[in-house]
């Protein structure tokens, strides 16, 4: 007799696990520019964007994906069909948002400004009914992706080199009343890590960023921590004891003076740190969080490199590709992937419970 399947089995929606993609223009700090050299320079690629389009199911970008591995090859026919082999030593560095508390925070608190602002306009106005069934809070990784915007992430593509055609992918956008009592708004795009108000990106806009409006909403530790009396060596608790009170009064001078301040830097401490520092911020390590860098050389083993998998903030990867000789216009092959699960089809999670 069939046994009859639990009720509280969660059945995994079909859904596609490799993605293959192909770096036709470089753009950004590893490139000479855009299209000079193809398949050197930065990319970007958005997995919720991507597995939107191949599933035509709509996922947003505030999820963090598992990724189980990626490979980059590097070896590939030329435009006269014969084999070719990288000659000089390449690298490859792929980087993500930073798995940490403050990004996890920073989105979070982004995300629930962004909501509320929109649920002022339009309960204010009347006009709920004006907000698009796939409105969604998406942001860029960090400059160089505000500065080239989502029209250059990396999309997929089938057996026969045919890439996905894109959908509407757009950025989520603060609306900003100007400061000292102006009634004029100017609108801003967001990136995840680097300083507030980077320049123009794509859209003519300019941008503000998660972690550091996060940082600078947060209270500063005190600069003494725990601030102890100036004269605590002098306790006349302590002198009942008269057996090693020397050493004793010692040792207390000394918990006066360490230990008492973080391990990490903050404005108003007492080395006279400038600004407060968050990781992911302005000042402390802006840019991105590296998850693998490796080198490709014309000895690499079936002229595979593959690299790190694991867990991937709102889905986004950065990926460089650095001393590239692009001999015949011989492109690289980019593929990842990704890990089955319960959320539609994949493992991923809300970023309001990363």
């Amino acid at each position: 007799m069939a046994r009859r399947r639990s009720s509280r089995t969660t059945k995994i929606q079909p859904a596609v696990e490799r993605l293959v993609f192909t770096p036709k223009n470089g753009i950004g700090p590893a490139s000479a520019g855009p299209g000079v050299v193809p398949g050197k320079g930065t990319y970007y690629i958005d997995l919720s964007q991507c597995a939107s389009l191949v599933n035509r199911r709509f996922y947003r970008q505030g999820i963090q994906w598992a990724v189980a591995s990626m490979r980059l090859s590097t070896s590939a026919k030329d435009t006269a069909g014969v084999e070719y082999i990288q000659s000089q030593p390449g690298k490859v560095t792929v980087s993500k948002l930073p798995s940490t508390w403050i990004l996890s925070n920073s989105w979070e608190k982004s995300f629930r400004s962004w909501q509320r602002m929109i649920n002022n306009a339009t309960d204010e106005s009347g006009m709920k009914s004006v907000k698009g069934k796939f409105l969604d809070f998406k942001v860029f990784m960090d400059d160089t992706h505000h500065t080239f915007g989502f029209s250059s992430n990396l999309l997929p593509e089938d057996h026969l080199g045919n890439v996905a055609s894109a959908g509407q992918w757009q950025p989520a956008e603060f609306e900003i009343p100007d400061i000292g009592g102006s009634t004029t708004v100017t609108s801003y795009d967001i990136v995840a890590v680097g300083p507030n108000y980077p320049g123009p990106g794509a859209s003519g806009k300019d941008a503000v960023s998660m972690v550091q409006g996060y940082a600078d909403s947060r209270a500063l530790p005190s600069p003494i921590d725990p601030n102890v009396p100036a004269d605590a060596n002098l306790n006349w608790m302590l002198a009942l004891f008269n057996d090693g009170s020397e050493q004793d009064t010692e040792v207390i001078i000394d918990l006066e003076n360490d230990g008492n301040n973080p391990p990490y830097p903050f404005e108003g401490d007492l080395a006279g740190t400038p600004d407060t520092m968050y990781p992911g911020g302005e000042t402390q390590m802006p840019g991105l969080q590296i998850v693998a860098r490796e080198l490709m050389t014309g000895t690499t083993v079936g002229n595979q490199t593959y690299l790190k998998g694991g867990t991937f903030p709102c889905g986004l990867i950065r990926i460089d590709i650095e001393n590239w000789d692009g001999t015949f216009g011989m492109l690289p092959e980019i593929t990842i992937d990704l890990v089955p699960g319960a959320h539609r089809g994949y493992l991923c999670e809300p970023m309001t419970e990363m």
